[in-house]
C-alpha cells in the first residue's frame, strides 16, 4: 500500500500533537512493508525545498514554505495534494481541518481514497483571526464533503460531526508516546530548584486556548507552601502572549518557564511532578495528558469533554473551565490529598495501558485503509441545505 500524508510539519517531531502522532504511526506502517510519504514543511525541517530523507522507514519530502502565519500549512497542503496527482497513491491522508481544504484535489484520481483526521476543531483556537478561522471552517466543510473516511480522536468530536453535519466518523484515539530514560538522580530538575513530588507541571504549547495564564494566576494566589509551578513549552504564533506569561512569572520565583523540552529532560520533569495540570478551553485528545497518565502522575484538568473522557471515571480531578476559583479549589484539594490523588493516578495509568496504545491505533488505521481499498463506496449524500456554513 502506498500512502501520502499531508498536514504534518515534519519528522522527527519537535512539538505538536500531529507530528508526534505521525512519528508513532507511520514508522509502524513502514515496518509492515507499506510505502509512506510525508509531505513536510521546509520551515520546520530547516532543509532545502523538495529534499527527501528517510525517518525510520518513512520518506519525508520537504515542500516550499510561506513564512506567514496560517499560510504555511495551506501552501504545504496545496502543493502536497497536487503532487499526489503525479504518483499512484492508494490513500492520501490529511491531518487537521485547515489542510483538509485541499482534500478535493486527490479525489480527481478515482482510484485514490481520501482520509481526513480531525485532532480538534482548530477554528476554536484563539490564535486565529477572522479570516483564518473561516478558512479552517471551510476546510472542515470540505472534509465532510470529500473525505471517504473522517477520523476523529475523541467521542466529543464524533458527536460534533454527527450533530452538525449528520456525518458518521471513525473514532480512533491518540495514544501516549513512551518517554525517554531520565536521570534517576534528578539532576536537571534539581538545577532548577525542584524537589520530587513538590511541583506542578504543565506541558504544552503556551497559547491562549490552553490557559496557562489561568494556571499561573491560580498558583500565584494559592501560593502552596514548598511547591513550585513549572510550565514546559514554547509559543506557537503567539509570541505576545508568551512574553506576557514571562512577565507574570518574573514576579514569582516559584513559577518557572523552561521553554520547549524533549527527551530525558522532559521525561525527568514529568516523572518527578506531584501534579500534572492542563487547564485548556480547547483540546482534541491531549497527548501530553495521556503521557502523564501513562507515567502514573496525578492529573488535574479543566472539565471539557476530551478531559472528561480520560478522567471522568475517578481517574483525576476536574474543575470548571475558565474558572479561577474552581481551579484554585481543585489544586488545593489535590495538594492536600496526595493518597487519593495517587489512587486516581493508578486507575488512570491502567486505563491508558488498556485502551490507548500505538500498535492498536496503527492496526485500526491500516484496517480502515484496507477496507476502503477493497470496497466500492457509494457517492456520499449531499449535506442538507439546512446545514449552513458560517
Amino acid at each position: 500500500m502506498k500512502v501520502a500524508v499531508i498536514g504534518a510539519k515534519g519528522l522527527p517531531p519537535k512539538q505538536g500533537g500531529i507530528e508526534h502522532y505521525c512519528a508513532e504511526v507511520y514508522p509502524r506502517m513502514a515496518a509492515q512493508g507499506h510505502s509512506i510519504d510525508v509531505f513536510a514543511r521546509a520551515s520546520y525541517t530547516e532543509l532545502p525545498w523538495f529534499y527527501r530523507y528517510n525517518h525510520q522507514g518513512v520518506q519525508v519530502i520537504t515542500l516550499p514554505s510561506l513564512r506567514f502565519r496560517g499560510l504555511d500549512a495551506l501552501a504545504n497542503a496545496a502543493i502536497g495534494s497536487t503532487l499526489t496527482l503525479l504518483s499512484q497513491y492508494d490513500v492520501v491522508h490529511f491531518h487537521a481541518l485547515g489542510p483538509a481544504l485541499c482534500s478535493l484535489v486527490p479525489r480527481l484520481k478515482r482510484q485514490t481514497k481520501v482520509v481526513v483526521s480531525c485532532q480538534g476543531l482548530d477554528w476554536q483556537r484563539n490564535k486565529w483571526g477572522h479570516w483564518p478561522r473561516r478558512i479552517i471552517r471551510l476546510g472542515e466543510f470540505t472534509a465532510v464533503q470529500c473525505a471517504h473516511r473522517l477520523i476523529v480522536v475523541s467521542e466529543a468530536l464524533q458527536s460534533y460531526f454527527l450533530d452538525t453535519y449528520g456525518r458518521d466518523t471513525v473514532y480512533i484515539p491518540n495514544a501516549p508516546a513512551a518517554y525517554a530514560a531520565s536521570d534517576p538522580q534528578f539532576g536537571y530538575a534539581q538545577s532548577l530548584g525542584l524537589h520530587p513530588g513538590k511541583y506542578i507541571v504543565f506541558v504544552g504549547r503556551l497559547v491562549p486556548e490552553k490557559c496557562p495564564d489561568l494556571l499561573i494566576q491560580a498558583f500565584h494566589r494559592l501560593n502552596p507552601p514548598g511547591w513550585k509551578l513549572v510550565l514546559v513549552g514554547g509559543s506557537s504564533d503567539t509570541l505576545g502572549f508568551y512574553r506576557q506569561l514571562q512577565q507574570w512569572s518574573k514576579h514569582n520565583p516559584d513559577i518557572l518557564l523552561t521553554g520547549e523540552l524533549r527527551g530525558s529532560r522532559l521525561a525527568e520533569l514529568v516523572r518527578g511532578a506531584g501534579l500534572f495540570v492542563l487547564p485548556s478551553d480547547v483540546e482534541g485528545l491531549p497527548l501530553a495528558m495521556l503521557e502523564a497518565m501513562q507515567e502514573g502522575i496525578p492529573i488535574v484538568a479543566s472539565d471539557i469533554p476530551p478531559h472528561r473522557q480520560l478522567l471522568g471515571e475517578g481517574q483525576g480531578v476536574l474543575f470548571e473551565k475558565a474558572s479561577l476559583a474552581d481551579c484554585m479549589k481543585a489544586l488545593d484539594w489535590a495538594i492536600q490529598n496526595p493518597a487519593d490523588m495517587q489512587a486516581m493516578a493508578a486507575l488512570a495509568q491502567q486505563h491508558v495501558r488498556d485502551q490507548y496504545t500505538w500498535d492498536q491505533i496503527t492496526n485500526r488505521t491500516l484496517d480502515l485503509y484496507t477496507t476502503l481499498l477493497r470496497s466500492r463506496l457509494p457517492r456520499q449524500a449531499r449535506i442538507s441545505r439546512e446545514v449552513g456554513f458560517y
